[in-house]
């Protein structure tokens, strides 16, 4: 189990300061795997680095009651004058605990499949050489959680396919926490989702379910996918009806923006917040079009 507690991260650089993380709480269940999902810049790599322990927080805490992986996929961390199979000995010296040093550096060399690059110095490797390395290192050893971002999307399509079938052995065995651009992916491996939004986090039971509230946040609505109706024409109407007409839309618009953020709610089904989010634009557009009607024609008898 992994326990996030009021948990805030920023980074200060020289356009300012802002929260990237604030005021996270969650828990995340022993032996369930987990997919962060969220608009690129959302958080997730900076939230899996804290789960790793690789960066601080600036407030709260988390506790670890697992043994936890640095993030698969990053290719950072190796000492760029040493070769492959030096910083594999190397790391294995250090977290390797009881498991043979040699037989750890044999499953990283057959899993990376870098060739005669595995005894070249790291500073020769592209981004996903070293991303490939980091894969098989982390596999190498026996985490209670796996963390990985963007893992499965290093190399070819064979490795792909052999780093995906890789997170499959480890499902029973151990749990995966995971950034990914691949919906398939994330509902092939894990079971709930995290979905990551100006800063917050929201817990959902069902990765399908975090992958919709992402959706319903970032597709374009329904109205706008399909070929553009011509505009309302007012024109006919007298001032008198105009207004009668502002009023009644407005009222419509109320009704609209109440219902939906009342849906606003992890047990209003994706479709149907989507639904009322459509709704709310829709009249929201026809308020407005009255409102621009009514000043074309005050314009108009001011001038005549």
């Amino acid at each position: 189990m992994i326990e996030i507690s009021h948990l805030y991260k920023r980074y200060h650089n020289h356009h300012g300061s802002d929260w990237v993380l604030r005021d996270i709480d969650l828990i995340i269940p022993e032996g369930i795997s987990v997919g962060l999902v969220g608009r690129n810049g959302a958080g997730k790599s900076t939230l899996l680095r804290l789960i790793a322990g690789m960066d601080n927080p600036e407030r709260g805490q988390i506790t670890r009651h697992a043994r936890v992986s640095w993030p698969i996929g990053l290719s950072g961390g190796f000492q760029g004058s040493m070769t492959g199979r030096q910083n594999v000995k190397f790391v294995a010296r250090v977290h390797g605990e009881r498991q043979d040093v040699q037989s750890i550096i044999d499953k990283v060399e057959a899993f990376a499949e870098l060739g005669p690059a595995f005894d070249e110095p790291i500073r020769t490797y592209s981004s996903g050489m070293r991303a490939r390395l980091n894969f098989g290192l982390s596999l190498a050893f026996d985490f209670d959680v796996y963390l990985s971002d963007e893992a499965t999307a290093v190399g070819d399509r064979s490795f792909r396919a052999k780093a995906t079938k890789a997170f499959k052995d480890k499902v029973g065995q151990a749990s995966l926490i995971m950034v990914s651009h691949s919906e398939d992916i994330l509902k092939e491996l894990c079971q709930s989702g995290i979905y990551l939004k100006d800063g917050q986090a929201e817990w959902f039971d069902d990765i399908g379910d975090a992958i919709n509230a992402y959706h319903v946040d970032t597709d374009p609505p329904q109205d706008e996918e399909k070929k553009a109706e011509p505009p309302e024409d007012l024109s006919s109407l007298t001032l008198q009806q105009l207004h009668a007409l502002r009023k009644e839309r407005r009222a419509a618009f109320d009704k609209a923006k109440q219902e939906m953020e009342a849906a606003q709610t992890p047990s209003t089904p994706p479709d149907e917040r989507k639904a009322y989010g459509s709704a709310f634009r829709e009249a929201r557009e026809k308020w407005h079009a009255v409102i621009v009607a009514i000043q074309n024609r005050q314009q108009k008898e001011t001038t005549e």
